[in-house]
């Protein structure tokens, strides 16, 4: 994909963001240790900050950022290739890369990495991508995705990333190129998710993440949960402040009423958005669907009253493609705590921490019916076989049958004799292994 070169940050940007940084040794520039506490965003709010641009090379607030070159970038991603192409989002297209041991940068081994390039044509720009090198280069949790380094030459932004192998929630839950996301996965990536905004509401300077939607939690090859583009997160109320004014920013469908009515931000605006996304793991139905009865088009507003009365209508809510395996229980306790997420005022919603507890008792429960995880296992056994079928068959045709019931042919004075003439047959016991499945996944959350 080409690098575009539009000139349209100049009147917002520090100028020392301009200078080509080729000059500089970038293979030793990594970042010193975290400092014990952390930089607010609105340091870096204004063109006139004290912390501008240039001085992230010699920053003590962020840790194990490397600064790569635009012409490495290239290089990692066979020039930002089609073939490569992850998705896009709204900063930018993400492709994949690879970072091989030739680098030589001290810390950085070989690995698959996601470059993000920032789309000039598009509706985020410097700021966002200050903003995640900013929280990404300070905050380090097992749920939020790693922040590998940066680039920042001329106009151009890119972001380096720890490589998700399976790629992001919204691509599992609603594209159909794979088999359904059994319950306990579900569970298990809500768990996670929920981790996440806990760190980022706990931390004492919070953050209000302020776009949680399924297409920002990446899963790796286990289906561990990470949020990722923090492009519009923000620095949470401190001391007296009940919340902060901002303008509108999200995706529809997925931000608070109250949000959306008065630009007060909080950290239960990102609750009712957790709820939107438990609501859309158990009924496998996007946030918004335009292709949906006009009654149903927005999920919240035609769950609702079912999950008000979730103890007699959870069917109805159930993603069809579970095929009823499921906790019952579990699924109850969902719904009742989506329904809390969702609550029209925020003093009713729970707090992130208060809903981990809530999700890890739910994998707790074992009320899940026996499904279609199958381990076939052979035996052996001698039976007597049964030939009522084969002869009536041979009558018809004017064979023979042995004593295994096998069918004797006559092909060029040639006697054929069955397999079961000369082996015992294996018999296959059939066992249910969806328990085997559910324990191992439990104990992995656990761990």
């Amino acid at each position: 994909m080409a690098i575009k070169n539009i000139k349209k940050w100049r009147s917002i940007i520090i100028p020392s963001c301009f200078k080509n940084h080729n000059n500089l040794d970038t293979k030793s520039q990594v970042f010193k240790q975290i400092p014990p506490s952390r930089i607010s965003l609105s340091d870096f709010s204004y063109p006139g900050s004290p912390l501008c641009l240039s001085d992230l090379s010699s920053s003590k607030f962020a840790s194990n950022l490397h600064i790569f070159t635009l012409p490495e970038l290239k290089l990692i991603t066979n020039g930002f290739s089609s073939s490569n192409f992850l998705g896009e989002g709204g900063f930018g297209p993400v492709h994949k890369g690879f970072v091989s041991e030739t680098a030589g940068r001290p810390g950085l081994e070989a690995q698959p990495v996601a470059v993000k390039l920032l789309d000039l044509d598009g509706d985020q720009g410097h700021r966002e991508w200050l903003t995640e090198v900013v929280l990404l280069g300070q905050l380090r949790h097992p749920h939020l995705v790693k922040l590998i380094g940066y680039c920042c030459e001329d106009e151009q932004r890119l972001l380096v990333y720890e490589y998700m192998t399976r790629g992001n929630l919204e691509n599992h839950l609603f594209r159909r190129y794979t088999s359904s996301l059994p319950w306990l996965t579900r569970m298990k990536i809500a768990v996670g998710a929920a981790k996440g905004l806990a760190f980022l509401h706990g931390e004492e300077k919070p953050v209000i993440y302020r776009d949680f939607k399924t297409s920002n939690i990446l899963l790796d090859s286990d289906y561990n949960a990470k949020l990722s583009d923090f492009g519009l997160a923000k620095d949470g109320p401190e001391g007296d402040d009940t919340h902060v004014s901002t303008r509108i920013m999200g995706t529809h469908g997925y931000a608070a009423p109250e949000y959306i009515m008065t630009g007060h931000l909080t950290a239960m605006n990102d609750v009712y958005s957790f709820g939107v996304v438990l609501l859309e793991l158990l009924t496998g139905k996007r946030a918004m669907d335009k292709a949906r009865p006009a009654r149903e088009q927005n999920l919240v507003e035609w769950a609702k009253p079912y999950l008000k009365d979730h103890h007699h209508k959870i069917e109805r809510l159930i993603d069809p493609t579970l095929e009823d395996q499921y906790s019952s229980q579990g699924a109850k306790k969902v719904a009742s705590l989506a329904n809390q997420c969702l609550s029209h005022n925020p003093k009713y919603r729970p707090t992130m921490s208060h809903v981990v507890r809530i999700l890890e008792s739910i994998l707790e429960y074992s009320d899940i019916p026996a499904g279609p995880f199958v381990y076939v296992a052979p035996t052996e056994v001698k039976i007597d076989a049964k030939v009522s079928e084969n002869e009536a068959t041979c009558k018809e045709n004017g064979d023979q049958v042995d004593e295994g019931g096998d069918v004797k042919k006559e092909y060029s004075k040639q006697k054929t004799k069955g397999y079961r003439h000369k082996h015992q047959i294996k018999v296959r016991a059939v066992y249910t292994d969806t328990h085997v499945y559910n324990k191992t996944l439990r104990d992995e959350i656990k761990n």
